[in-house]
Formats: C-alpha cells, sequence, structure tokens
C-alpha cells in the first residue's frame, strides 16, 4: 500500500482542492441567481423581490455546498480513492504488531440505560482482550447521573462487570458530586485526575461502540504521526428498530461515503471533532483545549454547550492537526428513535450552534475552522431562512391577487413568486435545484451497484433501488416539519431561551411516539400546513401546486410522526429487507455479541411497580454488598453539626415513611453521604417490622426474588 506523511503534506497541492471546491460552490450558485433573477426583475424588483433574491442565494449556496462535497466524493471514489487519508500514513499490510502508547478509553454518561452502556463496554473490552493489545487500554466511565436509580445501577453494573471480565485496575468508575459544564466539564474532571497518565484518550458516548482493531488502528496513527493532535472517525449508525431509525441509519450508510469523500478532500489536516468516537492527543488537549467562558448570558453568552467545533478549531491554533478518518471500520453509533427524540436533540445542538456566532472571528483559529463553525449554524439558520423564503413568496403571490394584477393563466404559463413565466423557465430552475438535492443520491446508488458484494448486503438492487426511493419520499415530507422544528429553535435561542440536558432515549422498546404527545408537538405543524395549503389553494392554485411537497409534510406531521416511530413498521421493513445495511445483514462480532447481550438483559424480570422507582436506593440500603459498595466509592466527609442533625432527620424519615416522603435532592444528599448509608443499613436491617414504612417491608420481602436477577438487565 502506497502511504504518505502527514508531516510533508503539500500546501500547493491543498490550496487547488480548496479552489476547486469553493469555485465550484460559486459557479453553481452563480449560475441558478442569474436563473433566479432573470425571473424576478421582468417586472422590476421591489423590497419583496430583492429580499427573496438574497435569500435565495444563501439558501442555494448552502445546497451546492452539499452537492459540490458529494461530487468531489464521487470523483474521488472513482478513482480508487484519496491518497492523502490519515488511514495511508501506516502500511497496516507491513506492520502485524503496530507501537502503541497508554490510552484512555472514557465514556461520560448522564442517566443513561445502564445495561447498553455497560454491555457496550463489555463487547469492547473483549474485542481489545482478543486483539492481544489490552495492556495499553484502560477504560473509565465518567457519571454525572442524578438519578437515584441509576447511580446505583452504574456502580453494581460496574463491579459486576469488573468481577466477570477481570477488569479490576483496568475499568474504573467515577460519579461526579456536581455535573459542571456538562460532558466538556466531565472530561475536564478525568483529565485534571488522570490525564498526565495517558498519552491518548479515545472519547465514546453512551451509545458508541468501537471495536478493538479499531481502537488500536487509532493509535498506531497516531503514534505514526507526532503533528496530529484528534483523529475523527465516522461511526456509522446501528441498531435502529423503529422505521424512523431504520430510515436514518440506511441514508447514513448509504450516502455518507460519498460525503466524507469529499469532505476528506478539501479539510485534510484542518478537520473538524465531532465530540465522540474520536481519539485525542492529551497533552496538547490539556494545553490549549480549555474552554472559555462566552460574554453575556445564555443562550448565547456562558459555557459552550458544542464544545467538540470550538476544540477542534482550538486544536489547530495551537498548530496540531485535526484529521478525519472516514474508511476507518469498526466505529458505531446509534440514532434517536423517532423525529420528536431527533428535535430534542436538536434543540440543544441548535444552541450549542448559534453560540459558535461569537467564535467565527476569534482571533488566531484557522480559516476552514471559521468554515466548520460557519456551516454548523448554517445548518440550523437556514431552516428559518427557508421559511422566510417561502412566507415572502407566498406574500408577493397573494398581494398579487389581491391587487387584481393576476388572471387564469395559459396551461403553457405558471405564476412564480408573484410573476408570470413559461412553464419551461420555472422548470429549469426547479429541475436544476432538485438536481443538485437527488443527484448525490443517485450516485451513491451506483457506486454501491459496483460492488456486488456490498449491494448484496444492502439486500440486492431492487430492495436497494426501492429503500432509495422510499427514503427519499420520506425525507420530503420529514424535511418541511425539521424546517419549523428548527425555526422555532433558533427563534427561542434569539429570544434569549435557554435549553436543559435531555437524555436521549436509547434501547428497545423506547421508541413509539402516543398519538398524545405526536398531538401536542404536531398541532401547530398541522395548522400552519392548513392554513397555508388552503389559502394558496383558494387564491392562487398553480402556486398550490408548487407549494404541495411542503404542505404534505406538515398536514400529514402527525400521522407521519406516529407511523414512523412504530417498532412494529420497523421490524416489517426490515422482514421485507427494505432499508437494510451491512452492519445488520452482515454485522461484525462486535454488533452481534452486544445484541446477543441486551436481548439477554432485556428479557429478565424487572422490579414490581411499587418498588421500580427508588429500587437504587432499595439497594444501597437494603443490600449488604451494594451498600458497601457504594459506600467504599464515595469521598470520606466529616460533616458539620448542623449537616449531622439534617442528615439524621432525613434518615428517620425515610425509615418512617419510605421513599415517597422525601424528594429527589434529599435523597441524593442521603446516598452522598457515607454515614446515613452505614447507618441505615444497619437500622433498617435491626428494627422490628412494625417501626418500618410499609413500602420497606414489601421491599423486604421481594428483594430475594429480585435479586435473582442479573443487576444489569432490571432497567433499560
Amino acid at each position: 500500500m502506497k502511504t504518505f506523511s502527514t508531516d510533508r503534506l503539500n500546501p500547493q497541492r491543498i490550496a487547488r482542492r480548496r479552489i476547486t471546491f469553493f469555485s465550484s460552490i460559486f459557479v453553481l450558485t452563480s449560475l441558478a441567481t442569474w436563473f433566479m433573477a432573470d425571473l424576478l426583475w421582468r417586472g422590476g424588483l421591489d423590497g419583496i423581490e430583492i429580499a427573496l433574491l438574497i435569500l435565495f442565494v444563501i439558501l442555494f449556496a448552502h445546497i451546492a455546498t452539499g452537492f459540490c462535497m458529494a461530487m468531489i466524493g464521487f470523483f474521488v471514489v472513482n478513482r480508487g480513492g484519496d491518497s492523502c487519508r490519515i488511514v495511508n500514513t501506516v502500511d497496516w499490510a507491513a506492520v502485524k504488531d503496530p507501537p502503541l502508547a497508554g490510552t484512555a478509553v472514557i465514556v461520560p454518561i448522564a442517566n443513561e440505560d445502564v445495561s447498553r452502556v455497560f454491555e457496550g463496554l463489555r463487547v469492547i473490552y473483549r474485542s481489545v482482550q482478543e486483539a492481544r493489545q489490552l495492556e495499553y487500554f484502560d477504560f473509565f466511565i465518567l457519571s454525572d447521573s442524578n438519578q437515584p436509580n441509576q447511580w446505583i445501577q452504574e456502580e453494581v453494573a460496574w463491579v459486576e462487570l469488573c468481577k466477570q471480565v477481570g477488569g479490576f485496575g483496568r475499568i474504573f468508575y467515577r460519579k461526579r458530586r456536581q455535573a459542571i459544564n456538562r460532558k466538556s466539564g466531565n472530561v475536564a474532571d478525568f483529565l485534571r485526575r488522570w490525564g498526565r497518565n495517558y498519552r491518548y484518550m479515545a472519547v465514546l458516548d453512551a451509545d458508541s461502540l468501537m471495536t478493538g482493531q479499531a481502537l488500536v488502528r487509532l493509535v498506531a496513527m497516531m503514534e505514526k504521526n507526532p503533528a496530529v493532535g484528534i483523529i475523527q472517525t465516522a461511526p456509522r449508525i446501528v441498531n435502529g428498530v423503529t422505521l424512523y431509525a431504520r430510515l436514518q441509519q440506511f441514508a447514513n450508510r448509504l450516502y455518507s461515503p460519498l460525503f466524507l469523500a469529499g469532505l476528506n478532500y478539501w479539510q485534510q489536516h484542518d478537520g473538524n471533532y465531532w465530540g465522540h468516537n474520536a481519539i485525542i492527543r492529551v497533552q496538547p488537549f490539556m494545553e490549549h483545549c480549555c474552554l472559555p467562558d462566552l460574554p453575556g448570558r445564555e443562550p448565547f453568552g456562558g459555557r459552550i454547550l458544542s464544545h467538540d467545533f470550538v476544540e477542534a478549531a482550538l486544536m489547530r491554533k495551537a498548530g496540531w492537526q485535526v484529521w478525519l478518518a472516514p474508511d476507518l471500520e469498526g466505529s458505531y453509533e446509534e440514532g434517536p428513535p423517532t423525529l420528536i427524540d431527533s428535535a430534542k436533540r436538536d434543540r440543544r445542538w441548535c444552541q450549542g450552534n448559534m453560540q459558535h456566532n461569537w467564535l467565527l472571528f476569534a482571533r488566531g483559529f484557522r480559516p476552514i475552522n471559521r468554515v466548520h463553525l460557519f456551516l454548523g449554524i448554517m445548518g440550523y439558520v437556514a431552516s428559518p431562512l427557508w421559511l422566510l423564503f417561502l412566507l415572502l413568496s407566498s406574500i408577493n403571490v397573494f398581494g398579487v391577487v389581491t391587487s387584481g394584477g393576476f388572471t387564469a393563466l395559459p396551461e403553457s404559463y405558471t405564476s412564480v413568486f408573484g410573476y408570470t413565466v413559461e412553464v419551461p423557465e420555472a422548470l429549469t430552475l426547479f429541475a436544476f435545484t432538485m438536481l443538485l438535492l437527488f443527484l448525490p443520491k443517485a450516485l451513491s446508488v451506483i457506486v454501491t451497484l459496483r460492488d456486488r458484494e456490498l449491494t448484496a448486503a444492502f439486500g440486492g438492487p431492487p430492495r436497494l433501488a426501492a429503500s432509495t426511493l422510499l427514503e427519499a419520499a420520506a425525507s420530503v415530507l420529514i424535511a418541511p416539519v425539521n424546517m419549523l422544528f428548527n425555526s422555532k429553535f433558533v427563534l427561542f435561542t434569539l429570544l434569549g431561551q435557554g435549553v436543559s440536558w435531555i437524555t436521549q432515549r436509547r434501547g428497545p422498546g423506547e421508541d413509539d411516539t402516543d398519538w398524545r404527545e405526536a398531538i401536542l408537538t404536531h398541532a401547530w405543524h398541522t395548522a400552519i400546513g392548513l392554513v397555508w395549503g388552503v389559502s394558496a389553494f383558494i387564491l392562487v392554485p398553480q402556486f398550490f401546486w408548487w407549494l404541495s411537497p411542503v404542505l404534505a409534510g406538515l398536514v400529514f406531521s402527525i400521522p407521519l410522526s406516529i407511523f414512523l416511530s412504530k417498532a412494529g413498521f420497523g421490524r416489517g421493513a426490515e422482514r421485507l429487507g427494505l432499508f437494510l445495511t451491512p452492519e445488520e445483514s452482515r454485522p461484525s462480532y462486535e454488533l452481534e455479541r452486544l445484541r446477543q447481550n441486551l436481548a439477554e438483559c432485556y428479557q429478565h424480570l424487572r422490579p414490581i411497580e411499587p418498588l421500580r422507582d427508588d429500587y437504587g436506593l432499595l439497594q444501597a440500603v437494603l443490600d449488604p454488598y451494594v451498600n458497601a459498595v457504594h459506600v467504599s466509592l464515595l469521598r470520606q466527609r466529616r460533616p458539620s453539626e448542623n449537616s449531622r442533625e439534617y442528615f439524621l432527620h432525613l434518615r428517620q424519615r425515610l425509615l418512617t415513611e419510605g421513599p415517597a416522603g422525601l424528594t429527589g435532592r434529599e435523597k441524593m444528599a442521603l446516598l452522598l453521604d457515607a454515614d446515613s448509608l452505614i447507618w441505615l443499613h444497619r437500622e433498617l436491617w435491626r428494627l422490628p417490622a412494625g417501626a418500618l414504612a410499609g413500602w420497606w417491608r414489601l421491599a423486604m420481602r421481594q428483594y430475594n426474588v429480585l435479586t435473582a436477577t442479573p443487576v444489569t438487565a432490571l432497567y433499560r
């Protein structure tokens, strides 16, 4: 294999690549702008027409950026791949045991599905062990969970995992007392305590999975390239159950190779960091990537939410390279199960990206990092701009009608933005736009069909074609719904409404959207679509048909959201061979092992209903083993006299009233106090049943049954 060195990057070649990419965007945007201007200025440009033209230029440039990235990716893939890739710096055929260094695999979590987290870590640990490189890796679960059940469940699952795989001294668990600065603060806390013990850290999310070979290769690439600070993998979305999740993972797997190849082509060593499934050189990250507080208050100021883009920019500012490894196999993640869950996640991401407005002109940032920040902002700002474009178009058309300037048109003419034009001219611009949107999808299918083995993994040519057409149709319906979601998020951010951290729903069973949630979430989408559509149909039927793709998604958003959230429909599509991916039809050993482990976990008995909500507290107080584990992990503190009285009062209430008599904050306070846990355990087993709340009497009767169940399987 031909290798290259990142130390000898050719600046002229990189400049030519970037000139090609950005010039292509400019040419396409200029051509479309000429068509649009020709349609608008025939009757003279007024304020609305000027605004429409400006919005069109911005929106079309955004579309052209993705199109050019895919076209360049198609060119790169067609010629056999890009020689300038980070994976090409190591000759894998010649190097069987590449030199490695101490690496921490960290998994920051907050109120996540305990079974998924620890079974995922079990699979990663075993995979590294089977790669015979375990001596170089340590594993850290970094918890910010603030729910008693989650906290205790995590501790017990950690102990059980370490016992089962022999992981004591190599798998570590830490629970922060205060979740300061969310995930970035959790990582910073790890680095302050243990960072200097490791040369690298591999950052994973709660739903991430990486094979041992992928981790070994990441470390080997870092060792080979001492100027590289971050290598970001391109995780593939897996384990989708609902129809929405399966659509997303199919689109990710089929279309992303072209876009990623094009992205790597022009960004090269000025890459980005996506926050997970990446490896980082610890020392420069600690020295240069401390996140500043932004001026002002949230949502625009304060602590940075989308920390990853900023950390990549800071790493590049310090002179360290950041690379994307788009073709590294063995990196996976999971996506949100429903359209509504996806919107909840986007709400937080929107605010984080909007904060980057402060940093677009930050001193010392590289131009390409400013481009990354700008594209992240545009990913959300494009939605309100598109909405504004459609609204201004409607106002323009309705204004012409109400002023009496509109008459019935011959079949060879139509109305576009209030102007009477010949159908071929309007259709030319429309077809040009559709070409940019859908040609990359068609080319992705063509590239896939050239590989018979890969095509078979997608279900064969007929099923691949059918899946692509159905995914394209679904994306057309979903796009206007996401447009309104993101427009609302941007507006709320501008109005100063911040967001709270919402744990993403994961795992089987947490999928279906009920009708009440769908109606409450999408009612305003439906209302806007109906009012807009009826008005357009009454006033200008021709304009209504131009808007119909947008209106259809809005009007049918409630049943669409319900339909896409159904796991039954997702499984039905799987049985028909639709939306298959290679990771599903031919899963890696690690993926298959994870699915089997989770299937066993989720089949086990769960706590009976009266005990479910406080089962973690029950374990920590009642079970001698869990009590000892929990107390041993707490930092010993000497409370003040007032604190002692407060804790004594809480202990008595817990025993006599049961957990229902305490608030969540009070339960967490008890769980953080080692003396209280020791006292409660002793008193619970010492006192007669009549002195205890009925909840505790039920708990003691049922606990023998519950302890027969594997602890990691009691909750999702």
